[in-house]
C-alpha cells in the first residue's frame, strides 16, 4: 500500500487539494456519523419499518464507498475511481431523498458527508483530468 501512496502523491494535483493528512481524520468523523445513521436504517427496513428500497441507497453508497481506495490504490486508476465517486455521490443524493419522508434526522445527519463527498468528487474528477 506504500507504493500506491507513493503513486498518488506524484499524481498532478490541483493547488486546492488538501493535504494528505487530512483525509484520515475527516473519514474518522465521517465514518462514525455513517455507522450510526447507515445503521439505523439497516435495523429499520430489517423490522419491517421501512421498505427495502429506500435502504437500497444506503447499501449501493456503502459498497462504492468500500471499493473507492482498492481502485484508486490497488489498481492505480483515476478514470474508473472518478466513476466510482459519482456513484457514490448519487446513491448519497437518492439515500437523503429516500429516507427524508421517513426519519429527517437520518437525511440531516448526511449533510456532513454530503458535504465532503461533492468536494472529493470534484478533487477526483480534477484529478482524473489533469493526470489524462
Amino acid at each position: 500500500m506504500n507504493n500506491a501512496y507513493s503513486w498518488y502523491s506524484q499524481l498532478v494535483r490541483p493547488s486546492w487539494a488538501p493535504p494528505s493528512w487530512i483525509f484520515g481524520p475527516v473519514w474518522t468523523v465521517l465514518y462514525v456519523v455513517i455507522a450510526i445513521s447507515f445503521g439505523k436504517v439497516f435495523i429499520l427496513a430489517f423490522e419491517k419499518q421501512i421498505t427495502l428500497m429506500v435502504a437500497l441507497p444506503f447499501l449501493l453508497n456503502l459498497f462504492f464507498n468500500f471499493v473507492f481506495s482498492p481502485i484508486q490504490f490497488g489498481l492505480k486508476n483515476n478514470l474508473f475511481a472518478a466513476i466510482d465517486i459519482i456513484l457514490i455521490l448519487s446513491t448519497l443524493i437518492w439515500a437523503i431523498i429516500a429516507i427524508y419522508p421517513h426519519y429527517r434526522w437520518i437525511a440531516y445527519a448526511q449533510i456532513p458527508y454530503l458535504l465532503w463527498v461533492s468536494f472529493a468528487t470534484i478533487l477526483q474528477l480534477t484529478v482524473t483530468y489533469l493526470n489524462w
